[in-house]
């Protein structure tokens, strides 16, 4: 629950990593089940320390997309439902525009415009919110999100799911030069397929007495030196891609959002390529999925647009930043 759109009175996240892990990613009937069971609790949590409750909402913000449908569906149903019955506006926003008002919220001296690298497990891409509601995409990853292959490479690795907080933590004692990874550069995009293709060839290249009998390497030492060669190698092309950016569109003001945004090393190394900007990297309760960066971007969204029709679409593409 925010307050002028800027001040977090509540916020309330349910974690399904212990779900998922099992399979070692997510699986979509699975979620959007664990969505319906758990969302009026979830809800019920948030609203628990405000005074009056519901009577003190003034208007609900859900994600309409990207996404998981049934995810998406389960969300939307519940909150055209709430809002029917309580009598309040309703507005369905774009969850790329949540990840980019995460910075807002994080900073209370942020407005626009600002550049965002918006880095999760479904999308890497740069962002330039040029003014509240007006938002243009510089960069996209043209294949993997860099998410996605932190996840693919834990698995590589035996590592367990999710694969961002396994390597980040492996990485840290591992030699980061050891094992030479390619750094994909794409005018204007991302590419990450190239890389996880890469960890995958270094692994079968250690031979079969190496491996386990899943295919993972056996040495933790060799563990940890792929997994910070490959952290090294992503966290490279992140910020590379974040600086050419910056020089097209003249940016001043710069932030890294999404749940990558949690990693360490993306963090520091931001921080030091940007060192003559302003540089915005949320805490990591805002970086993953939270439904305070949502409220946000729906209050700016309700400002300027006004309210949706209730029961309205879900987009699992939407492809909306603003």
């Amino acid at each position: 629950m925010l307050t002028d759109g800027r001040v977090v009175r509540s916020s309330v996240v349910s974690s399904q990593i212990a779900l998922h892990a099992a399979y070692g990613g997510v699986v979509p009937e699975l979620a959007a089940r664990a969505h319906l069971e758990g969302l009026a609790t979830v809800v019920d949590a948030a609203l628990a320390p405000v005074p009056g409750g519901w009577d003190s909402i003034d208007a609900v913000a859900v994600t309409r997309g990207p996404g998981l449908a049934g995810c998406l569906i389960v969300g939307t149903m519940y909150a055209s439902c709430a809002a029917l019955g309580r009598g309040l506006p309703l507005v369905g926003v774009s969850h790329l525009a949540g990840h980019v008002y995460s910075a807002w919220l994080a900073d209370p001296d942020l407005e626009p415009p600002y550049l965002a690298l918006l880095v999760s497990g479904g999308h890497t891409e740069c962002v330039v919110l040029r003014e509240h509601g007006v938002a243009e995409r510089l960069a996209a990853t043209r294949d993997d999100a860099a998410g996605e292959a932190f996840d693919k490479v834990a698995r590589l690795l035996g590592l367990e799911y999710p694969g961002g907080p396994a390597i980040q933590r492996v990485a840290a004692g591992g030699d980061p030069t050891r094992f030479p990874l390619p750094r994909t550069r794409i005018d204007g995009a991302f590419s990450f397929s190239g890389l996880k293709t890469a960890v995958r060839y270094v692994v079968r290249d250690l031979g079969a007495a190496a491996l386990t009998r899943a295919g993972t390497p056996r040495d933790p030492r060799v563990v940890a030196d792929i997994a910070a060669s490959f952290q090294a190698a992503a966290v490279d092309q992140l910020v590379t891609g974040l600086a050419a950016a910056a020089d097209r569109c003249g940016a001043t003001t710069v932030a890294v959002v999404g749940g990558v945004a949690a990693n360490r090393a993306l963090r520091e190394a931001v921080t030091a390529r940007f060192a003559g900007l302003r540089v915005v990297v949320p805490p990591l309760d805002l970086c993953t999925d939270n439904a305070a960066m949502i409220a946000a971007a729906g209050w700016h969204r309700l400002r300027i647009s006004g309210p949706d029709t209730p029961g309205f679409d879900v987009d699992p593409s939407l492809a909306e930043c603003a």
